[in-house]
């Protein structure tokens, strides 16, 4: 896929958040043949894609597709919903949070197989480690927020799957890697 633009990016943010707000109102999502705003391209490829939720700088929710099932705004229709109401770890997103929350979006590249962990760049790529039944999934922004280097991305990546934090060594395990276009509301200035 390619880059999308500012304004692109800006009506996938809008997108996302008209989304959780219809659905606090118990709307039905937005139509995006009626919003005009999709006709590009771009929106018509399948890619896999997330939509976190910070609440006053404090995750709140995020869930994805890794692998595009959907056209893009399809997709963050979908997960628009998933991180405001289904994420496991935080309670369904509540009317009085809706205006503490800003949204990010993070549209991914196709995934690769890493053969060797020096192909892994620490804020470019994201992590996929697989090992058995286990999985586990971070975006590339979350090695920057954190501060880690490589081995530390991977050993959270490992944690995060439910694994040891050295399960990446392991031959048995699987570890594959994407990157992502990022970009949020607050970068942008829509809120």
């Amino acid at each position: 896929m390619k880059k999308l633009t500012v304004e692109q990016q800006k009506n996938l943010l809008t997108l996302a958040r008209l989304t959780i707000k219809n659905a606090l109102e118990k709307l039905p999502p937005p139509s995006v043949n009626a919003m005009g705003k999709f006709t590009d391209e771009v929106f018509k490829e399948k890619c896999g894609a997330f939509v976190t939720i910070h609440k006053k700088g404090k995750l709140r929710g995020c869930i994805g597709y890794i692998v595009g099932v959907k056209t893009l705004p399809e997709t963050i229709i979908d997960m628009a919903i998933a991180s405001a109401f289904k994420d496991p770890r935080f309670p369904p997103l509540r009317n009085d949070e809706f205006n503490d929350i800003d949204i990010e979006i993070s549209v991914l590249t196709p995934i690769q197989k890493v053969e060797k962990i020096d192909e892994i760049e620490v804020g470019r790529d994201g992590l996929i480690i697989s090992n058995g039944y286990r999985q586990g999934l971070l975006l590339p922004q979350v090695a920057t927020e954190y501060g880690w280097n490589r081995e530390q991305f991977l050993e959270h990546t490992c944690y995060k799957a439910g694994l040891p934090g050295d399960a990446w060594k392991w031959k048995d395990t699987k570890i594959e890697k994407f990157s992502a276009q990022v970009f949020g509301e607050k970068e942008l200035g829509i809120i």
